[in-house]
């Protein structure tokens, strides 16, 4: 069945959470709040963490139980930071509970942010694309709390993304923040799903084992096509800019614009020397994009709101990537430092280089893929 755009309707605040009645491991609170009573608490989360209107910390402050800490990813604890921006820790004006960050110089909580830590509950919507930083966050919670000794319940969400598998898999030495581990670009796991794998395949510290409790979601599967209420980032505004993400976020690692400092981020992709192209935009300082690429300049590309989505098993794609190279008149310039990071290998960007098209480029990684396969599905919560 073709889907087209007119199912991806922007965000509605405050509707139902996912389609189809599916709720996320947070409103299973008869299942952990029995393993915070009487406990110190820290809780990793965000704004995207409710229960209908209310959020996580203020849900368990009113049932009083003793939160002590927030520690915010990349973006954090109000979600409104660009990406890359460095987040200072603070205090939270509506319950004076410090905040701490896990973004800039300190990924890792540190012995002294978790004193007086008896439990950690982390919760953060994330969009199943490897190098969106909210893994990476887990993965460093995960480590910190299985060297002092603290068990973490992870409430557990739908991925917007987690209907099919793709993309290069990530070697090692290009191992960052932007990824972790060996898996694919897009890798169809919910995020509770791959805590259960960052545990199972040792790939903490020393191959230490944190103490993990997953609290799944209710009534979901991955073949689902769900419907996010609150956006996970300030860029990812719609569900359309959610699906394009795996393919439009290679461009963070060019010289080509994906729109950020526009209406539409992540729907629309240019350059002002592109060669070629539908669209023109025009990127301007906003909230969440205070220092767009290109601010104030004309970019000439292409617009991707209206763009129908074919099978599942297309629904990643490097076809924009390669269009963009081969209508850059600079290809010594077209990538920088950070795309082999991106794309967790040099071997794309030497593909694209070689002139080779999408479908020899996607047979290389299929191998990989087919290896993650057996690996994944060792962890997995809930069915195809």
């Amino acid at each position: 069945m073709r889907i087209t755009l007119s199912i991806y309707l922007v965000f509605i605040l405050q509707a139902k959470l996912f389609s189809q009645n599916i709720l996320p491991g947070i409103y299973q609170t008869e299942l952990y709040f029995p393993m915070l009573s009487g406990k110190k608490i820290a809780v990793v989360t965000n704004h995207s963490s409710t229960i209908k209107n209310t959020h996580l910390v203020d849900t368990l402050l009113s049932r009083g139980l003793k939160v002590n800490k927030i520690f915010c990813p990349e973006h954090g604890f109000r979600g409104q930071a660009e990406a890359g921006e460095h987040i200072l820790s603070e205090t939270d004006s509506k319950t004076g509970l410090p905040i701490i960050s896990l973004y800039g110089k300190h990924y890792k909580p540190t012995p002294n942010d978790l004193k007086e830590v008896e439990v950690m509950v982390f919760d953060l919507q994330d969009v199943g694309v490897r190098c969106y930083t909210y893994l990476s966050t887990l993965h460093y919670v995960m480590e910190a709390c299985a060297e002092n000794k603290i068990p973490l319940i992870v409430l557990d969400r739908p991925n917007p993304n987690g209907f099919y598998i793709d993309g290069p898999m990530l070697e090692p030495r290009y191992r960052s923040f932007v990824g972790l581990h060996p898996v694919p670009l897009v890798y169809g796991m919910t995020i509770g799903e791959y805590a259960q794998m960052i545990n199972g395949e040792g790939w903490l510290r020393k191959n230490i084992k944190c103490n993990l409790n997953v609290i799944p979601c209710l009534q979901y599967s991955h073949h689902q096509k769900i419907k996010l209420e609150i956006a996970p980032s300030p860029n990812l505004r719609t569900m359309q800019a959610i699906y394009l993400y795996p393919s439009l976020v290679l461009f963070e690692g060019t010289v080509i614009s994906v729109g950020r400092g526009t209406p539409s981020p992540f729907t629309c992709f240019g350059h002002p020397l592109l060669d070629s192209g539908n669209f023109n935009f025009i990127p301007k300082k906003r909230i969440g994009s205070p220092a767009p690429l290109y601010a104030d300049t004309l970019c000439i590309g292409f617009n991707l709101e209206n763009y129908t989505f074919p099978t599942p098993e297309n629904f990643f794609t490097i076809q924009w990537l390669l269009l963009a190279y081969n209508h850059f008149p600079e290809k010594s310039r077209f990538f920088n430092k950070f795309f082999n990071y991106l794309a967790g290998t040099d071997k794309l960007k030497k593909q694209i280089e070689e002139g080779k098209n999408e479908d020899e480029i996607r047979q290389s990684w299929r191998e990989d893929i087919e290896k993650f396969k057996k690996i994944r599905e060792k962890y997995l919560i809930y069915p195809e």
